[in-house]
């Protein structure tokens, strides 16, 4: 459905025309709400405020899910850990989300995953875990639907040899296995964005809020710049809401307030290490002396993370160091009974969580997950804190609270009854993928892929395959993934440089041995014939993408924060640091005349 005549929905596609058609929107009619971040929040924001009927627009400074979205542990999960903490109210919100994502939102992008917790001392220990699990699997059937996955079990040490044979089992008793569930964190953004722009909303990337409008204290909208054409606009809004972020700091010093809410920033690094350097029918959860450390099934691959420290340099290319990536292979090593080492890690990405602060500056593995809405100017709400799996919550808090100030009665939010595209008739197209393979000549371990990242949106790629057969054939280095995708990315997922696609529409820049340099060629020459790049646009692109990829592995090779941000800062960005303005230089529309 793409019908835009009577505005009950737009389009499923999200390329440029529609991005442009979104910004020309935004600049020529105010919109109720203007939501500033394109990460999980941002998008889930857009989503649940179109669908109560506002007109909403969205802006993102660089690429969905470019930031703290696209480099979680990819997981949806209550948070085992904060059982612990006693935040017991967290972790049943974010069980009964996971529930509904996993059946009813969502089932196409996540999925079930278990995990082994292993135990190292008799009797106590697998009590005290035990009794956890316990309350995590009550808490998870307190919604209303069941969990979508199997309770907890224990598991002897004789299971754990079958199960997981390359676990140490002289360092261990026994364990219990629990579930979870896992997504593509940046994919997954991608389809809430497209979703809200489905229903109406007026979305585009590579669009940066430059200052706020004010009037008298009221803010009314934001000053805009489209980094893609250099446009400079005004975007008019009854309400703004800040999803920003590790930015929420910076974006308040812009309208000149000193909010309420304080976030900091934590590292996150994790490693991709390929699935066939140790044999396991389920993933681990281990205890660190600071934190939990995961051992995930991702695919092809393992991934292993993560790291929890302070944060106070670039924001937007977190660098991972020597030291962290030490810090997790010793930590995984202590239950492996073949080792890991460097020559083993295929990939490494960091990301920054934006947690709540006293700013008392203590150990960010002590600051909550918990979210907070706040109004502290007229005209700007701020969302920050949380956590991936709890977003459509956060949403809908951040739009209650800009119902409060909008005249007219605002519905209630209806997300948790409107499935993401691609999810309607999921199970069924998978009950067929055997047939759809044969149809098209393609091997069914490739419709499975497929349909795992686009549910029946599939048959948008197989319709640009009919048409090109070329865009069937994987790329160089990166087997999983097919030229369809690339083109896809372009055409209806909004991706509009290089990057976007090798490091967020496919994940090839942390699961290729290369990091996508192979890659980058096959898939600029793709995007070329999508978006009209000339030779000299492709040439730079591909430049810019391998430099970025060296200045990363290096930063990895240095030992501390300083130098890794200094060496990952080397590579150029697509907009220019230099180019972005500060707090200083925001331009606010003056109050008008009586």
């Amino acid at each position: 459905m793409a019908e835009t005549t009577n505005n009950v929905s737009r389009s499923r596609k999200l390329g440029p025309e529609e991005r442009a058609a979104a910004i020309a929107s935004m600049r020529d009619r105010e919109v109720d709400v203007l939501v500033i971040g394109g990460g999980i929040v941002g998008a889930g924001v857009a989503l649940d405020a179109v669908t109560r009927g506002l007109r909403v627009g969205l802006i993102e400074a660089r690429d969905f899910a470019s930031g703290t979205s696209s480099r979680s542990s990819k997981l949806v999960h209550g948070g085992i850990r904060y059982l612990e903490q006693m935040n017991f109210e967290l972790v049943r919100e974010a069980l009964i989300e996971r529930g509904l994502l996993l059946q009813r939102l969502a089932p196409h992008l996540v999925k079930p995953v278990q995990f082994l917790y292993p135990l190292e001392k008799p009797i106590i220990e697998r009590a005290y875990i035990g009794a956890g699990m316990a309350m995590y699997d009550a808490f998870s059937y307190t919604g209303f639907m069941k969990p979508g996955v199997p309770l907890h079990r224990h598991l002897s040490k004789k299971r754990l040899q079958k199960e997981i044979p390359s676990l140490d089992t002289d360092k261990v008793i026994g364990g219990l296995a629990y579930y979870d569930a896992q997504m593509d964190d940046a994919r997954y953004v991608a389809t809430v964005a497209r979703t809200a722009s489905f229903y109406g909303a007026h979305v585009a990337s590579r669009v940066r809020a430059e200052g706020f409008l004010k009037v008298g204290e009221r803010v009314v909208g934001v000053q805009a710049h489209d980094y893609e054409t250099g446009e400079q606009f005004e975007i008019r809004a009854k309400q703004v809401v800040n999803a920003t972020g590790v930015w929420t700091g910076d974006t308040q010093a812009m309208v000149g307030a000193r909010g309420e809410i304080k976030v900091r920033a934590s590292k996150g690094v994790h490693l991709v290490i390929p699935r066939d350097r140790f044999h396991s029918t389920m993933g681990m959860i281990l205890r660190t002396e600071k934190s939990v450390l995961f051992v995930i099934p991702w695919g092809r691959h393992w991934i292993v993370g993560t790291t929890d420290t302070d944060w106070q340099l670039d924001k937007a290319h977190p660098a991972a160091t020597a030291a962290d990536i030490d810090y997790i292979l010793d930590n995984v090593n202590r239950v492996l009974s073949t080792k890991l080492t460097r020559a083993d890690v295929e990939g490494v990405y960091a990301g920054l969580r934006p947690l709540l602060s006293a700013g008392d500056g203590g150990s960010t593995a002590k600051l909550s997950r918990e979210h907070h809405v706040g109004h502290t100017v007229p005209g700007l709400v701020i969302i920050a804190g949380g956590k991936f799996t709890t977003y459509r919550v956060m949403a809908k808090d951040a739009i209650d609270e800009v119902a409060t100030s909008i005249d007219g009665k605002v519905p209630e939010s209806c997300t948790a009854d409107i499935p993401l595209l691609g999810a309607e008739g999921y199970k069924a197209a998978w009950n067929k993928r055997a047939k759809i393979a044969r149809a098209f000549g393609l091997h069914k371990h490739r419709v499975e892929h497929l349909l795992n990242r686009y549910g029946v949106l599939t048959d948008e790629l197989l319709d640009m395959i009919r048409k090109d057969e070329s865009l069937a054939e994987p790329l160089p280095g990166a087997d999983d993934y097919i030229g369809a995708e690339v083109r896809y990315a372009c055409t209806h997922e909004g991706a509009l440089h290089l990057d976007d696609v090798l490091a967020r529409r496919t994940r090839i820049s942390i699961e290729a041995w290369d990091r996508g340099v192979a890659a980058a060629p096959v898939a600029a020459r793709i995007m070329a014939d999508a978006l009209g790049w000339d030779d000299a646009r492709v040439e730079q692109e591909v430049n810019t993408y391998n430099k970025r990829v060296a200045a990363e592995l290096q930063s990895q090779e240095l030992p501390d924060d300083e130098s890794a941000d200094r060496a990952r800062l080397e590579a150029p960005d697509i907009v220019p640091l230099s180019a972005l303005p500060t707090a200083d230089t925001v331009r606010t529309r003056p109050e008008p005349a009586a």
